[in-house]
């Protein structure tokens, strides 16, 4: 089986168990979601969502976090954890929207990292979910499960973007993204894989016996 059959077998599969794939951190603007994903940097989603629930409330508006007072904002954000530097990049990338992007999120990868705290994962992130345009979110579920398919040999995140990139179906490549991160939750745990229950074992070169 070739990589490129593995990882069609892997997208069809994926989309018959997890049908309504749709990102993990709650939102409602898409800014909202480039301030979510920025905390979510060393930090469950879960977490996250309890921080957001009260943060999107207090601060309301792009501009109120443009505008915010910085040890407020960072008191807010302190359970994501590294809350300084979290909180200094969310006000810099808000002040930068709005002046040099209107309040818009950008729609090209160039654009979305000269945003603070922005990196390609959280710009593929955006790409895919806001744009629905081709991307390849590598959080750490995703690369584990990449290496142990045999899709790629890489761990560098943009090393695997790349191998990934040239195997996915463009179309498909935003929601296996998701796809993979609740099966890495349900099944292909770091610690503990479940491969006798895996739906995806039959041709995985890292099942255990």
């Amino acid at each position: 089986m070739t990589k490129k059959e593995r990882v069609l077998a892997a997208v069809r599969i994926l989309r018959e168990r997890y049908p309504d794939a749709i990102c993990s951190l709650n939102y409602h603007e898409p800014y909202q979601l480039m301030i979510a994903a920025r905390l979510s940097a060393q930090c469950t989603d879960a977490r996250v969502n309890i921080v957001t629930k009260t943060l999107f409330v207090q601060f309301p508006t792009l501009q109120s976090f443009a505008d915010a007072d910085l040890a407020e904002l960072e008191e807010a954000v302190r359970p994501c954890g590294f809350y300084r530097t979290k909180a200094k990049s969310i006000k810099d990338a808000a002040q930068r929207l709005l002046t040099v992007y209107g309040g818009v999120i950008p729609d090209t990868m160039d654009d979305l990292l000269t945003l603070p705290g922005i990196g390609r994962k959280t710009a593929n992130l955006l790409l895919g979910d806001v744009y629905h345009k081709p991307a390849v979110v590598t959080d750490t579920h995703f690369i584990r499960i990449m290496g142990r398919l045999g899709l790629t040999k890489h761990t560098e995140p943009q090393k695997v973007e790349s191998d990934l990139r040239k195997l996915l179906p463009p179309e498909e490549s935003s929601d296996f993204c998701h796809r993979v991160v609740l099966f890495g939750r349900d099944v292909c745990s770091a610690r503990s894989p479940k491969c006798d229950n895996c739906p995806l074992s039959d041709f995985c070169p890292s099942k255990t016996q």
